[in-house]
């Protein structure tokens, strides 16, 4: 179930990345994939039910603060929701805080291009603006931070 994580995670990276949403079909594979791994006893992190559980609504219910104040896509709510329950709740604050850290470098990446427009491609991909259509910018790809930082603490391990 390992591989399956992972592959999700990946769809998610490309996913958001590249549309800026993460699509209920995708969430919901995620949860699917995780209640198949807690059902069978396969689950990656040895995280049980309630843990499970806890993780998720944990995820979700702290996120969607930020959603309900307009910071956050409903998408990147539902994604940590999910992503909840593979992990559990114990690493939900460090894989918060790296996908917060790649945000914030993001946004502080986008905001120095807008103002010295020396790799306007660059500047043009990390708005989300998917060939210079729209009239503003497009959020932050929370969940593809997530992903990642997901992916960073499955090959480091906790102390890592």
């Amino acid at each position: 179930m390992t591989l399956a994580l992972l592959l999700w995670l990946l769809t998610t990276i490309v996913q958001d990345g590249r549309e800026r949403r993460v699509r209920n079909g995708l969430v919901l594979a995620g949860v699917a994939l995780a209640l198949v791994a807690l059902a069978l006893d396969l689950q990656p992190f040895g995280v049980r039910w309630t843990d499970a559980l806890l993780g998720s609504a944990v995820a979700f219910g702290g996120l969607l603060c930020f959603h309900a104040v307009g910071l956050m896509g409903a998408g990147d709510v539902k994604f940590a929701g999910a992503l909840g329950l593979w992990m559990g709740v114990q690493p939900l604050l460090p894989i918060w805080l790296a996908a917060s850290l790649l945000a914030a470098l993001h946004s502080l990446l986008w905001l120095a291009l807008q103002r010295w427009p020396l790799a306007p491609r660059l500047a043009l991909a990390l708005s989300g603006r998917p060939g210079g259509t729209g009239n503003r910018p497009r959020p932050v790809p929370l969940a593809a931070y997530l992903a990642i930082a997901t992916i960073v603490f499955m090959v480091c391990g906790p102390g890592g």
